[in-house]
């Protein structure tokens, strides 16, 4: 009989199964029981949940999960109107705020993506317009192995967000943005997640 694919499903002691990367640490597996693919469908927490993937580009999730109580006190909230508004004060101010990632074009990026956001409410808004792009199916990944990194429809939506103005919107980060609000479903079958969106039945 042979070995089961080191990034299978992992077993905990509450005898629930997830994938390896939420298997061990507390935030990450908080994080992955109670909030990672579930809907997301308003303006203020898909334009929240585009900022921080922006912000991880290049990073690990966890770096930026552990400093998002600092990201949102620093973005005021991720309140698209609020974070327009801000100017080179604000700019200066993130820089030098040590609880966040410190990097000037992300910073930048977000208070563009902002106003982007802003300016799409007039053609009925971030929130539906990123929906749109939801696939007629989702995959199926019984391994990590598995789970693709983009998608036709990712590199789509990053085009389309693109030619409206936004920026650190690639297709690997729109396909991260996808599965964190449930626009798919990528938990690995058998994980006890696996469907609990609601989405994908």
């Amino acid at each position: 009989m042979s070995e089961p694919p080191q990034d299978a499903l992992v077993v905990g002691a509450d005898g629930l199964a997830r994938p390896r990367w939420a298997a061990t640490d507390p935030l990450l597996r908080e994080y992955y029981d109670t909030e990672w693919g579930l809907p997301v469908r308003d303006e203020h927490g898909v334009f929240e949940r585009l900022s921080l993937e922006a912000f991880q580009s290049g990073l690990s999730w966890r770096t930026v999960l552990a400093k998002r109580a600092a990201f949102r006190r620093a973005f005021a909230g991720f309140d698209p109107e609020a974070v327009a508004g801000f100017g080179e004060a604000e700019v200066e101010r993130l820089l030098a705020d040590a609880g966040i990632i410190r990097n000037r074009a992300k910073i930048l990026a977000t208070i563009g993506n902002a106003r982007a956001t802003l300016a799409m409410r007039e053609d009925g808004g971030l929130a539906d317009f990123v929906w749109s792009f939801q696939p007629e199916r989702t995959p199926q990944p019984r391994t990590g192995a598995e789970v693709p990194s983009t998608s036709p429809e990712s590199v789509a939506l990053s085009t389309a967000l693109r030619a409206k103005g936004f920026r650190f919107v690639g297709p690997t980060t729109m396909f991260a943005l996808m599965e964190a609000i449930g626009i798919i479903d990528t938990h690995l079958v058998g994980s006890h997640r696996r469907g609990s969106s609601g989405v994908w039945t």
